[in-house]
């Protein structure tokens, strides 16, 4: 028999899950938390249990968006022993360098697959924010440690700061289609090579 601590945890599950589907077919204007409640299949109620408003849900939604990326953080840094060099575009790839080049790449995978999911991560929350900035702080301490393979300790954090709003700046150009125009002509992956390769190289 399922418990009703059971129950509510997979009725916390489906809410986030249909959230999250409906967040990326129409952005956050498609998300009510009536229609959240009705994909799940709960009453009309229901939803209300879990979350106060769907500014509460959306923020639920966005903190679990980081912990997920800080899991394929936590991955890359197990990979660094296994992940094969030539993975790295550049004749001087490193296998911590790999890892890195990855963790950027998974940063702008989000903005590409998901651009409303990318764009709620990089919001300010207008629900409680503890949730979110303590996933995205475990994020960035994960990306941190991948860094601090290829530069040492010393300069960790400055340069973790540094690529990640790199990374960032990146997705966002390429967006909105600047990066493609006939002054640039460049995408995301080839910004993200430069700035590992202004890393590496120092």
């Amino acid at each position: 028999m399922v418990s009703r601590a059971e129950s509510a945890a997979a009725t916390r599950r489906a809410l986030l899950d249909d959230a999250a589907e409906l967040l990326d077919s129409g952005g956050p204007g498609a998300v009510t938390l009536r229609e959240v409640g009705a994909r799940a299949g709960v009453s009309r109620g229901a939803p209300y249990r879990h979350f106060v408003d769907k500014e509460s849900l959306l923020t639920a939604v966005a903190a679990e968006a980081w912990e997920h990326l800080g899991d394929r953080m936590q991955a890359l840094r197990g990979d660094n022993a296994t992940v094969p060099a030539e993975a790295l575009r550049g004749d001087n790839a490193t296998v911590p360098a790999v890892a890195l080049r990855a963790a950027l790449a998974e940063v702008i995978a989000i903005s590409r697959r998901q651009p409303y999911l990318y764009d709620l991560m990089f919001r300010t929350p207008t629900a409680d924010p503890a949730a979110v900035v303590r996933a995205a702080q475990r994020m960035c301490d994960e990306f941190a440690a991948i860094v601090t393979t290829v530069v040492g300790e010393q300069d960790a954090e400055r340069c973790a700061s540094v690529l990640l709003t790199g990374a960032h700046g990146a997705a966002g150009l390429e967006s909105s289609g600047l990066l493609t125009t006939d002054k640039w002509q460049t995408n995301a992956d080839d910004l993200i090579d430069t700035l590992i390769a202004a890393v590496t190289q120092r």
